[in-house]
């Protein structure tokens, strides 16, 4: 008799559709609270620190909640994690409904929010690896990146009409209820094997166990580094989009909304993608490979185009290879990471590899104010500049594209010669 494909993970299905509908919620609550804060203070930075308070702890604390990862018992974590973040939510609720909600509850009640997904997040990566079939880690990975891209796009579109026709309290009712789903689940439906919890040794030892791991590593270390430049680039293009699309005489707000969400449809058909794949020969080459395509092909694409339809093709060639890439790695860490110490070297990892994302977006959103666009302005006149970037405002950011696309190229040529040595399939091991 054939194997069922999704035989042997339904604990894994069961935890990941549940966790997926509520990280939805949660996701309409920071989009909401985004458009309230906004609505309230009229400054785009107010609302832009919202992300960055929850983001600080995320990269601060990593390290440190990775090694409670490994300490405790991860479905307790996870569900203690859970109820601490839906507290948020209740707060939030509680001083909207009394008239008492500022702009500074918010950023702590974030920040709070952002501690507790540090420590949920490792947590759920190694019970995911508990819970999944070595055969079927790849298909699972591409599960999660469909999830991930079905909530970006689902996210601003529900969360803008719940909010306009019904308010902040149906956005967050919405929320608490998704909570309830995922936290019933887990506690009721999903037992997570246990694997070796180490309570003799101290955080702080446990902390430096994961930085030694990855120390011994070099193709795991290099590959998490190579991606903390992927993620400087693309955190400088998210950063530069908008200035690009907004002035343009053939963009605005609803061209703007189109060319984003072209992403996340690209994201779907690569998740789906995945789920089809075979097993590659070598999945370092693979993430390497697929990142070079991306970059390599969407900066340069939108820095010379002029025509929205272009930029939504560009959207989806830079991001329908990155679930390939996502999976690829995904399976990297899950099979050669022994798994008492997956906990403090995700959280490692998610320091070294996520810490490059507030960099980019700042300079890139510094780059293109204060240096692309005057520096156009003042050589407007240069007719191959203008050929190569357009005029007038916009041609800046189509400038700082072409930069971003060099920089993207540079890069994965640089991490390619580095990564060529390493060989890696399902754990046949790094040559």
């Amino acid at each position: 008799m054939k194997k069922h494909p999704f035989s042997g993970f339904k604990n894994f299905l069961i935890l990941w559709s549940t966790q997926s509908l509520s990280q939805l919620g949660s996701s309409m609550t920071a989009y909401a609270l985004t458009l309230w804060l906004y609505e309230k203070t009229g400054s785009s930075l107010s609302a832009a620190a919202l992300t960055i308070c929850s983001y600080a702890p995320y990269i601060l604390m990593s390290i440190f909640a990775g090694a409670l990862t490994d300490r405790f018992d991860k479905k307790k974590l996870m569900l203690c994690c859970d109820s601490f973040a839906a507290v948020c939510t209740v707060a939030v609720l509680a001083l909207f409904c009394t008239g008492r909600l500022a702009g500074w509850h918010l950023y702590l009640l974030n920040a709070v929010s952002g501690l507790m997904n540090t420590v949920q997040q490792p947590a759920s990566d190694v019970a995911m690896t508990l819970l999944i079939p070595r055969e079927q880690y790849q298909r699972a990975s591409g599960l999660q990146s469909l999830s991930r891209s079905l909530i970006s796009i689902l996210n601003p579109l529900i969360a803008t009409a719940v909010y306009s026709f019904a308010g902040l309290k149906l956005v967050i009712a919405l929320d608490l209820g998704s909570f309830a789903v995922a936290f019933l689940a887990l506690l009721l439906l999903i037992p997570i094997p246990q694997n070796e919890v180490q309570k003799e040794e101290s955080v702080l030892s446990l902390a430096k166990g994961g930085l030694s791991f990855l120390k011994q590593n070099s193709m795991i270390l290099t590959l998490i580094l190579f991606m903390a430049g992927v993620n400087l680039v693309a955190s400088a293009f998210d950063a530069t989009l908008p200035g690009f699309v907004l002035p343009n005489p053939k963009g605005g707000a609803r061209i703007l909304s189109l060319v984003t969400s072209c992403s996340g449809i690209a994201m779907i058909f690569g998740s789906l993608l995945v789920s089809l794949l075979p097993k590659p020969k070598n999945r370092v080459r693979v993430v390497y490979l697929t990142m070079f395509f991306s970059l390599g092909t969407e900066n340069f694409l939108l820095a010379f185009a002029r025509e929205p339809w272009l930029w939504c093709v560009g959207q989806i060639i830079g991001w329908v290879l990155v679930p390939v890439m996502s999976a690829n790695l995904d399976v990297i860490l899950r099979t050669s990471i022994p798994l008492p110490l997956q906990g403090r070297v995700y959280a490692c990892r998610n320091t070294f590899q996520f810490f490059t994302i507030p960099i980019g977006l700042f300079l890139g959103g510094f780059a293109v104010d204060r240096f692309f666009e005057p520096l156009m302005q003042r050589c407007g006149n240069i007719c191959w500049l203008t050929a190569l970037f357009g005029s007038g405002k916009g041609s800046g950011a189509a400038m700082m594209m072409g930069v971003l696309g060099l920089l993207g190229v540079l890069l994965c040529l640089a991490a390619g010669k580095r990564l060529r040595k390493y060989h890696y399939c399902d754990g046949d091991g790094a040559e």
